[in-house]
Formats: C-alpha cells, sequence, structure tokens
C-alpha cells in the first residue's frame, strides 16, 4: 500500500490533485517519489496537505521534483540564505484594482517568463495568512487550449510573445485592469523594476507541445510586451483579444491556504496568480524554486544590454 494518498483537486476540474502522508522521511522513497512525479506529470498542480510546517520539509519536498535555483531577479528577499531560491514574499504593496485597494494582488502570469528558461515550478507555503482574500489562483494551459475560440486560437499557433521584467507593477501593459494605480509601492519594488530596464526581452512561443501530445496555450498577461513581429496597434489588439477569450474561457481553481499546505504548478503548463486581500491585514509567503527548461524560449537579441522596445 502506497505511503501516501492521492485524490483529485476538484471533481470537476480537469487538472490538479491533493495529497495527503508525505513526510521529510518518505520523501526521500524511490517509489514515493515516483508516484509523486508521475501525479504531477499527468494533474499539473498539487496541493500537498497536512504537511509539517518548516523549511526543512519545504526543501525536501522541493527535493522530490528536482535541483532547487535562484530566483530569475537577484534583487528579490530570500527567506533562507542557505537554500538556493527560497524567496520570501512580504506583501506590503497597495494598490487600488478597479476601485478597490487591495495588498499583494499579482494578475496571471508564468514564473520569469521574462527570461529565456523557464524554471520546472515552484514550492508555495504560507507564513502569515490574511482573513480575509489571499487566495492564489491557477489556471491550466492544456485546458485553455481546448476551451478557447478555435479560430483566435489558430491565429496564435505558429506566434511567440516577448516579455520583459520592467513590464510589472507600475508599467502593466496587457491585461492591465480599467482603473489600476499605485497606492503605496515600497522603494525596493520600484528599484527592482527599474534595475531591469536595460536587460534584453525574451521570447516564448504562445503555444506549445507536450512530449505527451497535449498542446499547451501558455500566454502571461503580466510582463507581455506584445506578439513577436506584431508590435503595433494592430497586433497588440490581437493580444488583447486572446487575453480576454482566456479570461473568459479558463476553469480556474483558487487556493485558500492553511498552514500545513504546500502548493507545486508545472511552470511550463500553467499561469497563476494572487488575489490579494485587504490592506489592513498582512500576508506573508515562501517559495522555492525548481530548476529546469522546456528549451523553447530565447533571448531577443542575445547578449544584448541594450533597451529593446521599452516605451512606457
Amino acid at each position: 500500500m502506497s505511503a501516501i494518498k492521492v485524490r483529485p483537486l476538484a471533481d470537476d476540474l480537469p487538472f490538479g490533485a491533493r495529497i495527503t502522508g508525505v513526510t521529510q522521511a518518505n520523501s526521500t522513497d524511490g517509489d514515493v517519489r515516483a508516484e509523486i512525479n508521475a501525479v504531477f506529470e499527468d494533474r499539473g498542480m498539487i496541493v500537498f496537505e497536512d504537511m509539517e510546517p518548516s523549511n526543512a520539509m519545504q526543501v525536501a519536498l522541493s527535493k522530490v521534483f528536482g535541483e532547487l535555483e535562484g530566483h530569475a531577479l537577484s534583487d528579490v528577499p530570500m527567506a533562507d540564505d542557505h537554500v538556493p531560491g527560497m524567496t520570501d514574499f512580504d506583501y506590503q504593496d497597495v494598490f487600488e484594482v478597479d476601485g478597490k485597494e487591495v495588498s499583494g494582488w499579482i494578475p496571471w502570469h508564468i514564473d520569469a517568463c521574462y527570461a529565456e528558461k523557464l524554471n520546472r515550478g515552484g514550492i508555495l507555503r504560507a507564513i502569515t495568512i490574511s482573513p480575509e482574500g489571499g487566495m492564489t489562483g491557477f489556471a491550466d494551459g492544456i485546458q485553455l487550449y481546448k476551451a478557447i475560440d478555435p479560430a483566435l486560437r489558430d491565429r496564435f499557433e505558429d506566434l511567440n510573445i516577448v516579455y520583459h521584467s520592467f513590464l510589472m507593477f507600475h508599467n502593466l501593459k496587457f491585461g492591465r485592469p480599467k482603473s489600476y494605480n499605485g497606492i503605496k509601492v515600497r522603494q525596493m519594488i520600484t528599484d527592482m523594476v527599474e534595475a531591469t530596464r536595460n536587460v534584453p526581452r525574451s521570447v516564448h512561443p504562445a503555444i506549445w507541445t507536450r512530449a505527451t501530445g497535449e498542446k499547451v496555450l501558455h500566454v502571461s498577461p503580466w510582463q507581455a510586451a506584445g506578439i513577436e513581429g506584431m508590435e503595433t496597434p494592430e497586433g497588440d489588439a490581437l493580444l488583447e483579444e486572446l487575453i480576454a477569450e482566456m479570461n473568459a474561457k479558463m476553469a480556474t481553481y483558487f487556493h485558500t491556504w492553511r498552514p500545513t499546505d504546500m502548493v507545486i504548478w508545472d511552470n511550463w503548463r500553467f499561469m497563476h496568480s494572487a488575489s490579494g486581500n485587504p490592506p489592513q491585514y498582512p500576508r506573508r509567503m515562501q517559495r522555492t524554486t525548481i530548476k529546469g527548461d522546456y528549451g523553447l524560449g530565447r533571448l531577443e537579441i542575445p547578449g544584448s544590454v541594450a533597451p529593446i522596445g521599452v516605451d512606457v
């Protein structure tokens, strides 16, 4: 009998799973690791429940999936200097989003899409939980590929999306709410974004095919600069049309956190987001990054350090 228990994330979703029974001791067992990785490959994201709420457990679980690596942005605060890439996200910044003030709101995105290599995924854990809001959303690119209008999907079949890390927070270009303003933004956030102004942009396919044959619609509104070779008003309108269609057709899962939860998602397949929470409540998350690359990304101009296409 298996040491772990696997069940669906939700009966009405074609992705995701819940797993209980993982411990530091059995996380090194070959059969347990193989079972967990098979679930991950099939379902794309896993909520691990009733976990020991410690850095050591988070690291042990991360290593089930691969080697850890540092965050793509060097200025991101670290949770543990002895663990590569274990970042500490203390959400203090406040934005007005469609008339509502929220802390920690982050739109749909692919982690580090602005880099040439896409990490394999991340394991997220809540350290301080807001009593209201503060949920993390997930959307599956396989489900999206099947759900969106086929005529629109076909237009993106061979197109690439350009991303730039400068297009965060204040500089969000695509999928921007009708009303969106920074109310209280820390200088460290402003400095971190400004430091990326002159880095080269990345290019990733809008649609790609997994080794198992499924096609994945993999477009990140956050940090998108436009469609490669179509950074025109017409091209931008086409990308906005796709993003609107994605928002209309995505089957989403929003996770409400407990201290003993840990969540992993396939960064080559999923987008995720943060719902935000009332500013009076603190929220703090901790994440490890798992090394990997699907091999389809590239820099727009390899080796370039000049600002490319930035006009905000």
